[in-house]
This record gives structure tokens, C-alpha cells and sequence, in this order.
């Protein structure tokens, strides 16, 4: 089935004429919502490629590959171009943001797990379980006089600009880990805004109190799936790719009932974005570009002097970013290979304050198969030994999972998205547990197209980070 992706159906007027009715604009022909999942919900993860062995690697070979010093250390390895993407800074902050809707694996590193023992706290689905978390079971993420609006948070000038936090700075959101640094956390209220500002559109539509905040619930998670499949996608794995995957479909994720979250995809190639983050970020006018880790490491207030201006991040309507991400390729900046103890806790090898080495290790230890194993399964050809660039390390196995990720996207896309294998997975899975909920828009009503506000032919992510500033103004006016 062909499914159109440049969104251009065009909005309806923001409001209906004396005397005329109109539906609510944010009104979306869906079943009604629970309460949404528990926070201790146990999903299942699963295998993409079953029948694939898995890679075995030196262990020591691991630690070499990844630790501060390895080749992996955009500090200390040599690369004689630029690497600079074209893509704005935020994306892969936003993919973090998906990644944390979707998986919550709370197993510890280890030399092998059972993956049949591990769980997804989360479930598979892109509905911002994040945000809601168990909706009317979590009532300190709620305004006590409006229960149909978020609460936010004030910082040290009074303005309501951070998340809510307890006596001890702790962030009171529907997960933890989208206070792990600065942008998430940022990005997080962003989307706390636009489900208040849903709220007020559809009460100014004269929607029922009963039913003002399931519809905004249905309405921000049908735009946020909507931004997932055609803004976001097409920038990782490429315009083509996600034309074709929203015409035919998954080849190879297809799960039988339940959507599941293959290992292939949690622990090897949705990690792309750890190579896309940038050695330093300003946040807005007048600030210092620092290192994501340790200067803009969460778990504390967002002080005014922080608070993002997403011009500086994302294309804004009429604004494009003013910072591009890190190309993808086989080198992390410094600061992810050597996380701060508030991250990573106190571990007993110091090789463990590396993410890269985090993410070679959790692929050793879950059996995932080789890159060039996951290339001939799709039917495309594998990486050269000489462009997977190990040789130098006495590596003589094929080439794990993630590392191969980020080579076959910097040596097949010059490090602009992701390449056949990476994109491959990673395309397929999203568009996968989109399609696999019976709430998502796609199953619903696909003839769906969002009803805030965009500036150009397709709404994106820059234009609800818009309409959430926008949000933020009105309120302000209001106080």
C-alpha cells in the first residue's frame, strides 16, 4: 500500500465561524486510551536475524577498541576530513527521546547474558509512555487544580522553563532517564508544553472536560509517530529507504502478534547516535559551547542561563540550526569515553566509563551476529576488512554489530545517515511497532494528517518545538 509522505493535506482554520460548528481541530477517531502501562511493565525483546550465529570477540580486543586512547576516541584518532553532518545538532537527542519511549533494558553488563531473561520495561510502542507513564496512577506529574495538564517546574528567576523537581532537584517525569542531560530534559518539558497547549486548543473547540485529556494524550503521541515516520526517519536511513518501507512494508521485522524490540536493533544499531554527538553545544545566546558530559549533565535544576533555545539545535520554521550533528563514523567525541560516576556509578574497570566500550560489550554479551553476517542476510554486500579498519588491532573475527553500524554509514554514506544494514534495521523497527499499535494513527486512520501548525509543505519536529514555545508565550501572557 502507498502511503504519501510529504504531509501537505492542508490545516483547517484555527477557529470555526460564529454560528458554525466545526470538530475539534486536535480531534482524532481512535478508541479510547487506558490509563496507560504500568512503570513496571516487562515487555519481551527478541531476535531479528534468529538464525544468525553469534559474533565471539577477545574481550581484551573490546577494551583496546573502546577505551580512552582506542580508535574509537575522536581525541585521539586521526581523520583528516571535517565531520560535520548537514543534519541539525538535535536529531540524535531526539532519537535518544524515542529510544527511552520505547526500551528500558535494566540488565547489568556482563560477559553473556540470557536474552531470553531480559525485559523491556517499557512498552514497544512510540506513545510517549515517558511522558504519561501510568497516567492517573503517577498524579505528582499533574496539575492537582487541572489533572488534565502537566505540571512544569521553576527555575532560579521564577520562570516555569525546567521540569518539576522534588526538594533535592530529582525530576518528577514519567522516566528518569529524560533528565539525564540538559537536551533531554529540555526536550521533555517541550513536549509537556505541547500536550498543555492541546489541552487549551481543544477546550477553546469545546471538548468536554471528561475527554480533554485523552484526546490531547492521542493527538501529541498521533504528531509525535507522525514526526518518527516522515522527519526524522528519512534523515537516518535515507528518503528512499523510508518511501519504500512505507509502501511495501518490513521485510524482516515482522513480529507474530505483539511487537517486540529486536536486539539487533536496542543494542547495536539504534546506538548510531552516540557517534553523532558533538564535542560541545551552545544552548542559546551569550552561552559557552561545552561537552554534553560532564557540563550539561542533568539530574539537577536547568538554571535560566541553560535553557535551550532550539534555534541553536533544530531547524525552527524560517531558522535553520544554527549547530549541525557529528558525522556517523567509527570515532565517539571524548566525553562519551569517559563518562562522569553520576552517569555510568562507581565501576570496577575504568574501560566501563566508556560508552563505546559499553556498547561493544552489551553486543558480546547478548550473542549478537557480525555486521558482515547481518549484510549478506539483507542481501547487500559487506564492508571490506580494510574499511572496517581492525586489521591494526590483531582483530581477525568479522566485525561487531555496532562498530559495523557506524563504519558502513560513514564508508556507504559518507557519514550522513545510516547505510543498508544500520538503516535497514533501524527503518524497519520503528516503522514496525508504529505499525504494530492498535492506537498508533497509521492503524487507526491512516488518512490522518497532524492539525498544528507548520510552516512548509510537511509538519516536523522543528514546528511543534514552535508551537511549544508558542505555548510558553501564551502562558506567560496569561500570568
Amino acid at each position: 500500500m502507498t502511503f504519501a509522505t510529504d504531509g501537505s493535506a492542508p490545516n483547517g482554520p484555527d477557529r470555526p465561524g460564529p454560528g458554525h460548528h466545526a470538530a475539534a481541530r486536535d480531534h482524532c477517531l481512535a478508541p479510547s486510551r487506558s490509563s496507560g502501562a504500568s512503570s513496571t511493565y516487562a515487555g519481551q525483546y527478541g531476535r531479528l536475524f534468529p538464525d544468525l550465529e553469534p559474533l565471539d570477540c577477545d574481550e581484551d580486543l573490546i577494551y583496546a577498541l573502546g577505551r580512552a586512547g582506542g580508535i574509537l576516541d575522536a581525541r585521539t584518532s586521526v581523520h583528516v576530513v571535517g565531520d560535520t553532518a548537514h543534519g541539525a545538532a538535535g536529531w540524535p537527542l531526539f532519537g535518544q527521546f524515542i529510544a527511552h519511549d520505547i526500551t528500558a533494558d535494566r540488565s547489568p553488563l556482563g560477559k553473556r547474558a540470557d536474552p531470553a531473561l531480559i525485559r523491556n520495561f517499557r512498552t514497544p510502542r512510540a506513545n510517549l509512555e515517558c511522558l504519561y507513564d501510568a497516567g492517573s496512577g503517577t498524579p505528582f506529574l499533574y496539575d492537582r487544580d487541572d489533572p488534565a495538564r502537566f505540571l512544569y517546574g521553576s527555575n532560579d528567576i521564577g520562570a516555569p522553563d525546567d521540569l518539576p523537581r522534588n526538594s533535592q532537584g530529582i525530576a518528577l517525569v514519567g522516566d528518569p532517564r529524560n533528565d539525564v542531560h540538559l537536551f533531554i530534559s529540555q526536550l521533555h518539558l517541550a513536549f509537556l508544553r505541547a500536550h498543555n497547549g492541546l489541552v487549551a486548543r481543544l477546550r477553546e473547540d469545546g471538548v468536554a472536560d471528561d475527554s480533554v485529556f485523552d484526546e490531547a494524550r492521542r493527538a501529541i503521541t498521533w504528531h509525535y509517530q507522525w514526526i518518527i515516520l516522515h522527519d526524522f526517519l528519512p534523515r537516518v536511513v535515507g528518503a528512499d529507504l523510508m518511501r519504500d518501507l512505507l509502501a511495501d512494508g518490513p521485510r524482516f521485522y515482522r513480529p507474530p502478534a505483539e511487537p517486540f524490540i529486536p536486539f539487533e536493533f536496542a543494542d547495536a544499531a539504534y546506538r548510531y547516535g552516540h557517534a553523532q554527538i558533538r564535542d560541545a553545544y551552545v544552548v542559546r545566546a551569550g552561552a559557552e559551547a561545552v561537552p554534553i558530559f560532564p557540563d550539561l549533565l542533568g539530574f539537577r535544576p536547568v538554571p535560566a542561563a541553560r535553557v535551550v533555545d532550539w534555534s541553536y539545535i533544530f531547524d525552527l520554521p524560517g531558522r535553520p540550526a544554527l549547530q549541525h550533528a557529528k558525522l556517523i563514523d567509527g570515532r565517539l567525541v571524548h566525553s562519551l569515553i569517559d563518562l562522569p560516576v553520576p552517569v555510568v556509578g562507581h565501576v570496577e574497570r575504568s574501560e566501563y566509563h566508556s560508552l563505546a566500550v559499553r556498547d561493544l560489550q552489551r553486543g558480546q554479551a547478548l550473542g549478537l551476529p557480525s555486521g558482515e553476517a547481518v549484510a549478506r542476510a539483507i542481501g547487500v554486500e559487506p564492508l571490506a576488512a580494510a574499511e572496517t579498519a581492525l586489521a591494526a588491532l590483531g582483530w581477525e573475527a568479522e566485525t561487531p554489530l555496532w562498530y559495523y553500524v557506524l563504519k558502513e554509514a560513514e564508508m556507504r554514506s559518507q557519514g550522513e545517515r545510516l547505510g543498508p544494514v544500520g538503516g535497514r534495521i533501524v527503518g524497519e523497527v520503528l516503522l514496525g511497532v508504529i505499525d504494530g499499535d492498535p492506537e498508533s494513527y497509521r492503524v487507526v486512520d491512516r488518512s490522518w494528517r497532524p492539525s498544528l501548525p507548520h510552516s512548509g509543505a510537511a509538519f516536523g519536529l522543528g514546528d511543534l518545538l514552535a508551537f511549544a514555545d508558542s505555548v510558553r508565550a501564551r502562558e506567560a501572557g496569561r500570568s
